[in-house]
């Protein structure tokens, strides 16, 4: 990747590393004969979802902008689920989608007449009350939690109409963590199976990651249909489609000292651009740089916000930081950019994809109007 040829702040999305990702998850998909689609909540860079549906030909949305996308660009309708539903929007929900979960057995039944004569399946989110998420703000089954139905809430059957039930539960998580949770949810919920076509088991599933056992996960899953053939099942990860697939690119525009701490100030912002750097928090990579080495020059990463916080640290590098020296943040294209914000008025990166042909291809710049027409 030539850095001079991509304009600072920007998301590059490298097309070499993304296609690998999509080859093993439709290997996957294929050998465990089970519906693997792509959650817009980790990526919703539109531009390539013709690169995706070489691969994968289905999404998964959670609002009506999610499912419109999906519909329009993704040419395929929506798994649609969100924790709750507008009744002006449900309409057009409805015909971006091809199947729709409910959080909870009175939003079903509000909107049940809908899907009928739309011929919409319908499933329930469940909440088996068990997760192997540490972080609490990743977490769906924390005591009470607002995201789907626990079994102590269903009766013996479940709702007529209902042809699906849908579970959440993992984190950029293992083929081990997915088996602790279906023996939970076999356990409490699998006396409904007999009555439903589709169990969706969310997304989390990071089998893109190297040392993930994507052998024990496909022998998983097959073991799971030999119990249950009629069910259909399917996963909706979102961080393994874009597992360590590119980077953010930044500039060193200032250096500030102060007791001792050096900062280097970038073009990007933490709390604009990398918002789970804060929320985890994590430390994320950067090209050329370690974690502190006694002796080498150290510096936090300072982001151009005004938000006090907006920083992290510390890294050490080879030779001391100057004006102008780039900033490479590594695995910044999963649940980056859509979650930035424009805080300040602070710009956002553009976004653009490095070919298969070792040339970079803008895809969009940011300017003043995009601020502006955000605020009214």
């Amino acid at each position: 990747m030539n850095l001079s040829q991509i304009p600072s702040p920007c998301f590059v999305l490298d097309e070499k590393l993304l296609r690998a990702n999509l080859l093993l998850i439709q290997s996957v998909k294929e050998q465990a004969e089970v519906e693997i689609i792509l959650a817009f909540k980790a990526f919703a860079m539109w531009k390539v979802f013709p690169i995706i549906r070489e691969y994968i030909p289905y999404s998964t949305a959670s609002s009506l902008s999610e499912a419109r996308l999906a519909y329009e660009e993704m040419g395929s309708k929506a798994h649609t689920y969100a924790p709750v539903y507008k009744p002006e929007e449900f309409d057009a929900i409805a015909a971006c989608s091809s199947h729709i979960t409910f959080n909870s057995v009175a939003q079903y039944n509000q909107y049940a007449t809908v899907c009928k004569s739309k011929s919409i399946s319908c499933g329930l989110r469940i909440n088996p009350e068990y997760s192997s998420v540490e972080t609490d703000l990743y977490n769906p089954c924390a005591v009470g939690s607002r995201l789907g139905v626990s079994v102590a809430n269903l009766d013996d059957n479940l709702p007529q109409g209902i042809e699906g039930l849908h579970f959440h539960t993992l984190c950029e998580s293992s083929s081990f963590d997915l088996e602790a949770t279906l023996e939970v949810v076999e356990q409490k919920f699998g006396r409904f199976f007999s009555q439903i076509k589709w169990l969706n088991m969310g997304g989390g599933h990071l089998m893109t990651r190297k040392g993930y056992d994507t052998e024990h996960l496909i022998n998983l899953l097959k073991s799971f249909k030999s119990k249950y053939p009629h069910i259909q099942l399917i996963l909706e990860p979102g961080s393994a489609f874009l597992w360590q697939t590119g980077v953010l690119v930044s500039t060193v525009l200032d250096i500030v000292e102060n007791r001792g701490v050096s900062t280097a100030m970038l073009d990007v912002s933490f709390a604009c651009h990398m918002p789970d750097c804060l929320e985890m928090p994590y430390k994320p990579r950067i090209v050329g740089a370690t974690d502190v080495i006694e002796g080498k020059p150290t510096y936090r990463m300072g982001g151009n916000s005004c938000l006090s916080g907006d920083f992290v640290g510390e890294w050490s590098f080879e030779k001391p930081l100057k004006v102008g020296d780039k900033i490479v943040f590594e695995d910044m294209i999963h649940y980056t950019m859509v979650k930035t914000t424009m805080f300040n008025g602070v710009s956002h990166p553009s976004i653009g994809m490095w070919t298969l042909e070792d040339k970079f291809e803008l895809f969009r710049v940011f300017t003043y109007l995009d601020y502006k027409q955000r605020m009214a």
